[in-house]
């Protein structure tokens, strides 16, 4: 008897139609959260307990058609708010609104390959057109970009700018759950360590695809690991202290799958970073891990032994977060000579004529001299606390990305400008320049306004909450830049991707069987 999974398959117009009612199901759930007056949504989790929401991604992720079909076009969809929010943090729903928008205004054009030229054409314009509009943003401007990521909530608006404002150019700033109900920052000594989760086993949160190690043992190793037997005995001295372990270097797999067994038996709680890529700066990384952490770097070209690694050679730190892309690492106090060192770096950073290595210099002296801002999120209720955790994570991203590269009007404002000034070429650019008006008209909408006059004033529009015109950024209402440019860029990505789709192959379920 065959194991093969037996298909089911659609063609042409009942393939699209099916995938678009997907798409349509997903963009109404998730829509109604866009803007000032967006609505919050209730989800019912895998124990059936009620969350509250107003994160977009969380709406999307949150959806399972029964159609295997409208459910594909469902998934499809929310890959441009996930990619979105791992680009800039925020525009989920920006993301999920324009995709859709694009393929409601594409889909009876016949010549895709002319099509989707037509609209990468107009993307060019309209990203240069937003990267032309955007402001710097200093000052009071931080706490009005956290307080628009924030679902304008001014109180944790003005904590998230508060942190910011605290590290500065070189801090780092970050989230974490509270025991208590109030919401504050807390200022710790820290630094950013630009290498992310090698694998889903060192998770302790698979679904976010975060690891947290409170209080671990630091190993630094410069050179490769390349078995389980080389660090023997420093794994039986965590397990046996108790004490969870974070490694800093290049590892064989076969040291990779050992580790990951242990961790998933309960044995250790581990995670394994990447070491700093070879060049000029290696050495220099390296000697700063080693220096914040307390541990000694292992360099059996200098004379280490691997096998005879001790508990002397290990460092600590209190808390240690990775992401996909990036860790923060917490220490309990910076040494005194860090900062010598700092002015050091900051003299050969004058005398620097290279511009690769003057950037170079830059980051060392951010990771010496940086803080790490902790925003801790409390509320009354767990309930409260999830809804709550969810807004101030995208805030906290939103924010770093303005700061980052800017902002423009916000309120669907720069995109309607964009579809106002720029001129198209062909039908086709034009598509594009129509379907990116979308999120201005979705956010009237959701605020229950019918008709608005549209001002051909560039920066100019409807301030949803006190019905007055108004200039957006003055006002406040404002947007990310990377975060409108990545939403749209993703979002014409994957609608010019199903705009082309005309078969649909899915697994045959067991209640289409009897068909």
């Amino acid at each position: 008897m065959s194991d093969k999974i037996v298909k089911h398959l659609n063609f042409g117009k009942d393939a699209k139609d099916k995938i678009y009612a997907g798409i349509n199901q997903l963009t109404k759930a998730v829509s109604s959260t866009l803007g000032a007056s967006g609505k919050c949504v209730i989800l019912e989790d895998h124990l059936g307990k009620p969350i509250i929401t107003k994160d977009g991604v969380n709406v999307a992720d949150n959806i399972t058609l029964l159609d295997p079909v409208e459910n594909m076009g469902a998934v499809l969809l929310r890959e441009a708010a996930r990619k979105t929010v791992s680009e800039a943090g925020d525009g989920t729903t920006t993301a999920t609104v324009l995709a859709k928008s694009i393929i409601d205004h594409a889909n009876n054009i016949q010549d895709t390959r002319a099509l989707k030229e037509g609209i990468y054409s107009a993307l060019k314009k309209v990203n240069k057109y937003l990267k032309d509009i955007s402001t710097p943003v200093d000052g009071d401007m931080i706490d009005q970009v956290a307080t628009i990521s924030a679902n304008n909530d001014r109180a944790i608006g003005v904590i998230i700018g508060k942190a910011f404002k605290e590290v500065k150019d070189t801090g780092i700033v970050t989230m974490e759950i509270s025991d208590e109900p109030e919401t504050i920052v807390e200022i710790v000594d820290g630094f950013q360590y630009d290498k992310g989760l090698q694998a889903l086993h060192y998770a302790t949160d698979k679904t976010k695809k975060i690891s947290e190690l409170k209080n671990p043992l630091v190993l630094i190793v410069e050179d490769e690991i390349k078995t389980i037997r080389r660090i023997q005995n420093i794994l039986e001295y965590v397990i046996k202290n108790k004490r969870s372990l974070l490694i800093i270097a290049d590892a064989d797999p076969k040291v990779h799958a050992a580790l990951a067994m242990n961790k998933m038996k309960g044995n250790i709680e581990v995670n394994i970073l990447q070491a700093p890529v070879y060049g000029f700066t290696q050495k220099e990384t390296l000697e700063d891990l080693a220096l914040l952490t307390g541990a000694t770097v292992i360099n059996e070209n200098l004379g280490d032994d691997m096998d005879l690694i001790g508990p002397e050679h290990l460092g600590e730190c209190t808390k240690v977060k990775t992401t996909d892309a990036e860790t923060i690492i917490q220490v309990a106090r910076v040494p005194d000579e860090v900062h010598d060192i700092v002015e050091q770096v900051k003299d050969k950073m004058g005398k620097a004529k290279v511009e690769g290595l003057r950037r170079q210099l830059e980051k060392r002296v951010a990771r010496l001299s940086a803080k790490v801002a902790v925003v801790k999120v409390g509320a009354n209720s767990e309930v409260e606390l999830k809804e709550k955790s969810d807004r101030v994570e995208d805030a906290v991203c939103a924010t770093r990305a303005a700061i980052k590269e800017g902002i423009v009007p916000g309120g669907g404002i720069a995109l309607l400008n964009a579809a106002q000034k720029i001129k198209s070429e062909s039908k086709y650019e034009q598509i594009l320049l129509d379907a990116i008006k979308a999120p201005f008209n979705i956010i009237l909408e959701n605020a229950g306004i019918n008709e608005t006059e549209i001002l051909a004033e560039e920066g100019i529009g409807l301030d949803v909450v006190t019905g007055n015109m108004v200039n957006m950024i003055d006002a406040g209402i404002i947007d990310p830049l990377l975060v409108t440019k990545s939403a749209l860029t993703n979002a014409v990505s994957v609608a010019t991707t199903i705009l082309s789709t005309d078969c649909v192959i899915n697994n045959l379920r067991i209640n289409e069987s009897n068909r």
